[in-house]
């Protein structure tokens, strides 16, 4: 691994491509530190760590919102509402091409298509990021967080209009970066910017392990003893293992390619295969299990509170909102089972959408392959959808259990949320997908030169490579 790593920077073009990205990320991290004008930080800071150990709606929300915008909510930056506009704009219209047929005919026009669905993709994210933009500066205002010479009329104008713009060109800006990255840098730039948002929320939860260690074995009331930090890095072992094995995980179906003669040759013939993967839908049926999970517990958080700052208050009102908060909360078992639901029924959900298998069985036809034992087109379809049902069955279990564990050690060891969702859900997910298609890229830049990649795979020999090697390698 580490004579890969030194092959890297032997390469001027994917040495440049490297420094390129890196330089585009620093650029994201400077801009997290860039405050908005007129929030008043010190109490937004305060506000947001108060409604976090609280486990309040708003608390709740920016815990989900952090692994997308790198905790910049809570700090109410230039680069607050992250990559999530553009996000959301994108599965927006992947959801639109399924139901739209003109949506459907660009796709099938290849590249020049999808240039064109990217294009109304930007578009939207304007549109996303003036709504979210204006929401989350309404809730500022309602929250009381707005410094007081922006108070008066005049005030909040300046502050709507500086605030919507501030946000909007963050996004867009961030948008420009990840396209950057892939002309110029190592490719896949919108999820290299989510997950470096999401690693760097790592050194808070770290530090927060550290100021609560103690040197007993057992654990304590907000303190991690020597077992319980053993716990959590074995726990971490374990499940960034488990996510690369679902996330690589596939389902081989063999393919045979039927021979076509032409004069005296024959061609085809070959063996190959299908690979369908095992976690077909990703990480998506985690997003919306948890987006719409907030509403519940927040609802039912909020009525606890309107119950019990009531006036009048009946006893059996603010005991049913008491039990139905009370079991709605991140760990409980109505909770988990219900996010279990949720994400199994997201799985078949996503995985109907973005996977069709009369389309494939259409595409193997005319290439003129076939999977032995089965005759082309409607059998064709029908065995690969029996496929997909059956392996997407096995993923939505890997990620339900995944999902599950952040909430569950959170609420055994009581430790924060922030701290235990490096064991698993969405961010662990996002960056361990992210993480192997970086290497994979490195890799067949590497591969493609006569280079030894990350993987121990036989090399070429040293004479051999160097003599075909280029010259500006």
């Amino acid at each position: 691994m580490f004579q890969a790593i030194i092959n890297i920077f032997r390469i001027p073009e994917l040495r440049n491509r490297v420094f390129f990205t890196c330089t585009m990320i620093a650029i994201y991290r400077i801009g997290f530190w860039i405050p908005l004008a007129g929030v008043n930080q010190q109490q937004m800071v305060e506000a947001a760590a108060k409604a976090t150990e609280d486990s309040s709606g708003w608390g709740k929300f920016l815990d989900y919102a952090s692994i997308f915008s790198g905790g910049s909510f809570s700090q109410s930056t230039i680069f607050g509402l992250g990559i999530m506009p553009y996000i959301t704009a994108s599965i927006i219209f992947q959801l639109l091409q399924s139901v739209m047929p003109k949506l459907q005919e660009l796709k099938k026009e290849g590249a020049a298509g999808q240039a064109k669905i990217t294009e109304w993709t930007r578009y939207a994210t304007v549109g996303m990021c003036f709504i979210q933009a204006m929401m989350w500066l309404k809730f500022i205002a309602a929250q009381g967080l707005i410094r007081p010479e922006f108070l008066n009329p005049g005030g909040l104008l300046v502050f709507y209009i500086a605030g919507v713009t501030a946000l909007t060109a963050g996004s867009v800006f961030l948008m420009w970066l990840g396209e950057q990255i892939d002309k110029y840098g190592i490719g896949n730039g919108v999820s290299l910017i989510l997950t470096a948002g999401i690693v760097a929320r790592m050194p808070q939860a770290l530090e927060w392990v550290w100021d609560n260690f103690s040197t007993s074995q057992q654990s304590t009331s907000g303190q991690v003893g020597i077992l319980g930090v053993g716990f959590l890095v074995g726990a971490f072992i374990f499940v960034v293992a488990g996510a690369i094995l679902i996330t690589v995980a596939q389902r081989r179906i063999p393919i045979q390619q039927a021979k076509h003669t032409r004069g005296r040759k024959t061609y085809g013939g070959g063996r190959h295969y299908l690979p369908l993967r095992v976690n077909h839908a990703g990480v998506m049926p985690i997003i919306f299990a948890s987006s719409l999970l907030i509403f519940p517990s927040a609802f039912f958080g909020d009525l606890q509170s309107a119950a019990s700052a009531s006036p009048d208050p009946s006893n059996w009102w603010i005991a049913m909102t008491t039990f139905m908060n009370a079991n709605f909360q991140m760990g409980e078992y109505p909770y988990i089972v219900l996010e279990i639901t949720l994400i199994y029924f997201f799985s078949y959900f996503w995985t109907t959408i973005v996977f069709s298998p009369e389309d494939m069985a259409r595409q193997l036809r005319d290439n003129g392959s076939f999977i032995p034992g089965l005759r082309p087109g409607p059998r064709t379809a029908e065995y690969l959808e029996t496929v997909v049902e059956r392996i997407t069955y096995v993923g939505a279990g890997f990620l339900a259990v995944i999902a599950v564990i952040p909430s569950i050690v959170s609420k055994e060891m009581q430790i924060p949320f922030f701290v235990s969702s490096f064991l698993g859900g969405t961010g662990l997910l996002i960056v361990v997908s992210v993480g192997l298609d970086l290497i994979q890229r490195i890799e067949a830049n590497l591969l493609m030169r006569n280079y030894k990649g990350f993987h121990d795979t036989p090399a070429r020999s040293r004479s051999s490579a160097s003599s075909r090697r280029p010259s500006s390698a």
